[in-house]
């Protein structure tokens, strides 16, 4: 088997998750506890006033763990969230902000699609052995097959091979920031945040790195949907992409009629799954969802919980009546 078909066929790499390890005295030190960082115990619950709201709030709910949701019909403008001004793990659902960096480039004539690039391959080390964790160059691909792997399969290797062609995390940030969005950032390349997940419950405590809140991954969704940011062929190419995805069979889509068309991008890492993307109706009807959870019992807990968010959310949205107008365009 060829390393390209050899990739093809293996499980979604996001989806692996380490085992615990201790963190060093730096991984402490970046822990915040939920209550300190966001005061819930003075703040109290939030009321909501629309019925979507309420229903979200509902299926939202999370005793055991933290769920954060945010969404928004881009023909109307209605947004909804829980928790959404919360930083979540982003794990591989960052991968979008990185293909679109990446096309960036490849508009502005750096880099294109047939380039090749070599997959980075981690090299075995110890968690937290350093700052950065060692890879070594693979297979040769095109940057179009690099992204393919990356976005409908959510392969590492190929991901770590686009973002070091980028310029890594830093440049990755710097066009999310140019794109005026805040509460996003990532800081480590996808070796070492496998390579050191685990230390950490995302349910108890919030580390800010490589994390981002609900609202900001839905303002990235909408931005790059409506072409704010990439040319015509690049924004088609990575919706397109989302569009193949075959991660999270149990996660947006399961929640939705199979007429419903899902641009998606999933991400796992210890005890947290997430899923993020445009649903696009039969009749035209546009929306951008992100949603991440946290505790849940179990992976496939949370993913039930990912389910009837998106459902919520779907139904909630269809039964606001007819005022709408056609919105799908790619």
């Amino acid at each position: 088997m060829t390393a390209a078909a050899s990739l093809a066929s293996a499980p979604a790499q996001a989806d692996q998750v380490t085992p615990n390890a201790q963190p060093t005295q730096q991984v402490v030190e970046v822990q915040n506890t939920f209550d300190a960082l966001f005061g819930t115990q003075m703040r109290g619950p939030r009321t909501y006033s629309t019925v979507l709201g309420q229903q979200l709030a509902a299926v939202a709910e999370a005793s055991d763990g933290r769920i954060g949701v945010a969404a928004v019909d881009l023909a109307t403008g209605h947004a909804v969230d829980v928790l959404g001004d919360q930083r979540f793990p982003m794990a591989s659902t960052s991968k979008v902000a990185i293909a679109a960096t990446f096309l960036e480039g490849v508009d502005q004539g750096k880099w294109s699609l047939t380039s090749e690039f070599p997959l980075m391959i981690p090299v075995r080390s110890a968690p937290f052995s350093s700052a950065v964790a060692p890879v070594r160059p693979g297979t040769y691909m095109t940057a179009g097959r690099l992204m393919e792997l990356m976005l409908t399969r959510s392969n590492n290797y190929a991901t770590d091979a686009l973002l070091k062609v980028v310029g890594g995390p830093a440049a990755v940030n710097e066009w999310v920031r140019r794109a005026g969005i805040e509460d996003w950032h990532i800081d480590r390349d996808i070796a070492t945040l496998v390579r050191d997940d685990g230390a950490i419950d995302p349910a108890a405590v919030i580390d800010k790195r490589d994390s981002a809140t609900p609202l900001a991954m839905v303002r990235l969704l909408t931005g790059i949907y409506q072409g704010k940011w990439l040319s015509p062929s690049s924004r088609k190419i990575l919706l397109d992409t989302m569009g193949r995805c075959v991660t999270g069979k149990r996660r947006i889509v399961a929640g939705l009629p199979e007429t419903v068309q899902v641009l998606h991008k999933t991400g796992s890492l210890h005890n947290t799954s997430s899923d993020i993307g445009i649903i696009e109706t039969p009749d035209g009807r546009v929306f951008a969802v992100a949603i991440y959870v946290t505790g849940q019992g179990s992976r496939p807990g949370r993913e039930a919980r990912i389910a009837s968010i998106a459902r919520t959310i779907y139904n909630g949205y269809l039964a606001e009546g007819p005022g709408y107008h056609h919105t799908a365009s790619r």
